[in-house]
């Protein structure tokens, strides 16, 4: 994704390190496997072996590990463009509208109580992390970590030099840093 905003573009891309660290994010499945089709959601359940969850399956899928039925809830909401046929509709899970529904869906200040990335020009990445885990368990504040999740300010703040690098834009100095920003 090139437009838009940066720090958004930013979160997405550390939210997706975490979640989906792999040279083909957009068709990964839960547990690793790989998918062809992303002309809608894959709906694969797999069976989660280890965690919190152990014995449950998941149905988390692609770049943001999105769930099925998270996925059918936003995609009516953000998604630029739906099949429509009669009375059905399908929402493409293809790499582009993963990017363009979780960008909106970020970005949608009233599904979260408050402006992501406001939040995030003001410094504040681990309020953001703590207030998306519930989402995305991995960010580090949720009910799983991995192996990443400690590491996603550092990552973070690369993807973000990188994103206003791109837009050639400079980054916001935040002067004040709240207590947790600083942790």
């Amino acid at each position: 994704m090139k437009q838009g905003d940066p720090y958004i573009r930013a979160l997405m891309r550390t939210i997706s390190a975490s979640e989906a660290n792999s040279n083909r994010p957009y068709s990964l499945l839960y547990g690793g496997q790989q998918v062809s089709d992303l002309s809608r959601h894959p709906e694969i359940c797999v069976a989660i072996i280890t965690g919190p969850n152990i014995g449950n399956c998941s149905t988390a899928a692609g770049r943001y590990q999105i769930i099925n039925t998270t996925w059918y809830r936003i995609a009516p909401r953000y998604h630029p463009n739906p099949m429509r046929l009669m009375f059905w509709v399908n929402y493409s899970f293809e790499p582009e509208y993963q990017d363009i529904v979780v960008y909106r869906w970020l970005d949608d200040s009233k599904v979260w109580g408050t402006n992501i990335s406001q939040l995030l020009r003001q410094g504040k990445l681990n309020d953001v992390l703590r207030r998306l885990s519930p989402t995305w368990t991995s960010l580090g504040y949720g009910i799983e970590t991995n192996s990443i999740s400690s590491s996603l300010p550092k990552i973070y703040q690369k993807m973000l030099q990188e994103e206003l690098n791109a837009a050639k834009q400079p980054p916001t100095l935040n002067l004040s840093p709240s207590p947790t920003s600083l942790l």
